[in-house]
């Protein structure tokens, strides 16, 4: 981290605005010396504040890993985040959007790690030994950073973004083509978007073993029980209260979200 940025101011600010609904302006050229490292600070240090709120972290997720979200918030890179049990929507599928700023959602495959990864070195292969079960997945990402003027320090911090998350059934990964499974996302009862799992980084496989590799060079390897969020397959989509969203994916079966 560069020592010109204090983590915890940073940290404590992005906090305030989860809790009370009020972004805060772009860090992108106002914060000076921030650079990659210290926003994984910033990010690092807003989750040990949800952590002493009682928190509990049930594992990881992988933004910007489809070319066109990454066209959509104009950044160049794949980014992570740290999911919480506060995250987790998936007992019935319920979205409480109170206090959210300008949520999205989109659709994914969320992974349930059954051993550790632990890289650097971890391959696709390693990706798919390691998994226990695969699930149709919502995210619903959020950002803390008004109107969502982000760059990638931005998001970074921002935790990635996220904001909760809507898991389905949990079903095998054996047999499944993560590169050509295809996804249908329907809004409200009408066809919103489609989308297949090379979407992700060629696969979602890819992008987990992208994570499991990037958390390596930190020392923080993946753990059995992690979920993952492997990243979008297809646009992101505004919602708001009384929306009602079904995702649907070939191998994996279906999830719906109901935002409230």
């Amino acid at each position: 981290m560069s020592g010109a940025v204090n983590a915890g101011y940073y940290a404590d600010a992005l906090h305030a605005a989860l809790r009370g609904g009020a972004p805060i302006e772009p860090l992108t050229g106002r914060v000076d010396g921030l650079d990659l490292a210290g926003a994984y600070a910033i990010a690092q240090a807003g989750i040990a504040l949800r952590v002493a709120e009682g928190e509990r972290v049930v594992g990881r997720k992988i933004g910007l890993t489809s070319a066109a979200v990454q066209r959509m918030l104009g950044v160049d890179r794949p980014d992570f985040g740290v999911l919480t049990d506060r995250m987790d929507r998936s007992a019935d599928g319920t979205v409480p959007l109170a206090g959210t700023i300008a949520p999205r959602a989109e659709g994914e495959i969320a992974f349930h790690l059954e051993r550790d990864l632990a890289g650097p070195g971890i391959a696709a292969h390693d990706v798919l030994l390691a998994t226990g079960a695969v699930s149709a997945c919502f995210e619903i990402v959020d950002s803390r950073i008004r109107d969502w003027k982000i760059g990638i320090l931005d998001t970074v911090a921002d935790n990635a973004s996220a904001a909760a998350f809507v898991a389905g059934p949990r079903v095998s990964p054996a047999g499944i083509d993560f590169g050509t499974c295809g996804m249908v996302v329907e809004k409200n009862g009408a066809l919103l978007s489609t989308g297949a799992g090379a979407a992700a980084l060629g696969s979602p496989l890819n992008c987990v073993a992208w994570l499991a590799n990037a958390l390596g060079t930190l020392g923080t390897p993946l753990r059995a029980g992690d979920i993952v969020l492997s990243g979008a397959l297809g646009p992101l989509e505004p919602v708001a209260p009384g929306d009602r969203m079904r995702l649907r994916i070939g191998g994996l079966g279906a999830v719906e979200a109901r935002f409230v």
